[in-house]
């Protein structure tokens, strides 16, 4: 099944379609930058740009940078805060005619790397930290979701862990990859005394530079990138639309 994924991100809007039964991207990944303020009239009006650019007409699967119940946002923590109480997926729908699903954008990146990637054979508690504009996670139980997990607000270093180990902080602070590493490892080390997972899976754009920081963790817990790298979101809000609509 065919299905366009969208990432809606703090910082960019990223689309393509999506192979749902191979978690493969169909298409080249279209991408536009997140409008300021990233109210819902602008984040639809870049969604449609998406949709005109694939000209597409089948249904959507939205990941969204907040905890989303029953297709409603409920929390902004890096989106414009007039989302609180929208119906997303309606009025996407509405000003698309597209079919639409939406789901938290870590919850669904998780879910394709339970499926697809590095968590596809993973038993007991996996947690996925997605580092970019903010944090977010998410957490599967023998690879069964708990959604909406907002694990980012985390207390480290006297503040929420976003604000103190985001890749946004290391943008704003001029931090060497090093000096980022050591307050990630921090944040995870946090989460490790919380809930003893089993597996770490580290997504967001930071994955794919994985390779320039990882030996500064000093962990128990595994630690590994995203196998679907920076398309995990796109690949999962398809997925996660496909078992809403099939």
């Amino acid at each position: 099944m065919k299905i366009l994924g969208i990432d809606i991100g703090g910082t960019g809007i990223k689309g393509a379609v999506v192979d749902t039964k191979k978690g493969e991207l169909l298409t080249e990944r279209h991408r536009i930058p997140t409008p300021t303020p990233a109210t819902p009239a602008a984040v639809i009006e870049t969604v449609i740009s998406l949709i005109n650019h694939f000209e597409w007409t089948g249904p959507l699967g939205c990941g969204f940078p907040a905890a989303v119940r029953n297709e409603v946002v409920v929390t902004a923590s890096n989106i414009d805060k007039s989302w609180i109480g929208i119906n997303a997926a309606l009025q996407i729908e509405k000003a698309t005619g597209c079919p639409t699903h939406l789901v938290n954008d870590v919850d669904a990146a998780g879910t394709a790397e339970m499926k697809f990637g590095a968590g596809k054979l993973q038993k007991g508690v996996t947690i996925m930290v997605a580092a970019g504009t903010g944090i977010g996670t998410s957490l599967f139980i023998d690879r069964k979701l708990v959604p909406n997990t907002e694990l980012g607000f985390v207390q480290v270093a006297g503040m929420p862990g976003e604000h103190y180990a985001a890749n946004s902080v290391r943008k704003n602070e001029d931090l060497s990859w090093e000096e980022w590493a050591h307050r990630l490892n921090a944040y995870f080390q946090r989460l490790e005394e919380l809930f003893w997972p089993d597996l770490f899976i580290l997504g967001g754009g930071v994955s794919k530079h994985f390779e320039r920081y990882q030996e500064h963790f000093s962990l128990d817990t595994p630690l590994v990138p995203a196998a679907t790298r920076n398309h995990a979101g796109v690949i999962g809000a398809a997925l996660a639309a496909k078992k809403k609509f099939n």
